[in-house]
Formats: structure tokens, sequence, C-alpha cells
């Protein structure tokens, strides 16, 4: 003779999760703060094309060759087939929290020559790594410590002469075994 299986537990634990589930999804929508404002995501620092210094641009000069241009400022970021006579160094900095920074400055030149440029003002090199590594706050001074003298330990008489150390072998056995 077979019996049954009896349901009715399974049936009440499915019962009981879904208003465990019904509440919990009430008491998360009625006052809690939204999720974006309690957890925030990592956003990385993002530091993007080619980095052109003010030193870098003063040095250029009309007249200088293509090649002379790229070995000074590197290769440009964005060439173009139909604008073969301008080159664009454009540099992107997106900190969290923070304005992106861009700066750009295009390269033009006649005949493969550099006839001038333009762009933004330029960061220096010393204030462009100031701006990537800023200084961290200076921690508070460490309160002194101050020991009881009970506390110390006895001071130890000097040794005048240090203690004679054991002779040397003059032979040490050798370190793979021997067949």
């Amino acid at each position: 003779m077979t019996f049954p299986l009896d349901r009715r537990p399974a049936r009440l634990l499915a019962l009981a999760l879904v208003a465990a589930a019904s509440i919990s999804t009430l008491a998360a929508c009625s006052g809690l703060k939204r999720i974006d404002t309690v957890v925030r995501p990592y956003r990385a620092e993002l530091v993007q094309g080619n980095f052109v210094s003010k030193e870098q641009a003063a040095a250029l000069q009309p007249g200088m060759s293509r090649e002379q241009v790229r070995d000074l400022l590197g290769s440009p970021l964005v060439t173009s087939l139909f604008h073969d006579h301008r080159w664009d160094y454009v540099f992107y900095l997106r900190r969290p929290g923070e304005a992106a920074q861009e700066f750009r400055l295009t390269v033009f030149f006649k005949d493969g020559l550099l006839e001038r440029f333009e762009g933004d003002e330029l960061p220096s090199e010393s204030e462009f790594v100031a701006r990537l590594y800023p200084e961290p706050p200076k921690p508070a001074q460490p309160p002194r410590l101050r020991i009881p003298e009970e506390a110390l330990p006895a001071p130890r008489p000097a040794a005048s002469e240090p203690a004679p150390s054991a002779p040397l072998p003059e032979r040490y056995p050798p370190l793979e075994p021997t067949s």
C-alpha cells in the first residue's frame, strides 16, 4: 500500500518565503535612501591622449619638419586623410568627483614644414604632475608617549670587549650528497 506524499510543509515554506519577500520589498520602498546614495561604485581616474606640456609647445618653431615635431610632441592623437596639413594633440584628465579637464593643441603644416600652432593654455610638466598626484593631507602629530620610570628596564652594564667567537672550521661538508 502506498501513501500519497504530504505536500503541506512545502506549500507552507513557499508561502512563508513569498510573504517574507513581499514584506522586505515593502520595507525597502518605504523609507530607505536610494541605493545609489548609499553604495557608491568605484570610478577609476581616466588619463587619455597625448600630454603636451607648456615647455614642449614653447620649443615649437615655424619651419620645423614633421619628423622634428613628432620627435618633440610625439605621435598626434588625431590625423585625417582629408586634412593632411593638420595634427591634433588632445589630452583628457577625468577624476571622480571633479570636472573633466581637456587640453588641445593643433599643429598646422604647409609644404611639410610647421607653419603655426594653436590651442589651449597648457600646463607645465610640474603643474601636470601636481594635478595627477595631489599632496595628501598631513597627519596630525601623534601624542608623545611617556613611560613611567618604574616601567623602564634596568640599564645593562656596558661591555668593554666583545666575547671571543668560536674558530671557523677549516673544511665545510659538501652541499650535495656524494655517490
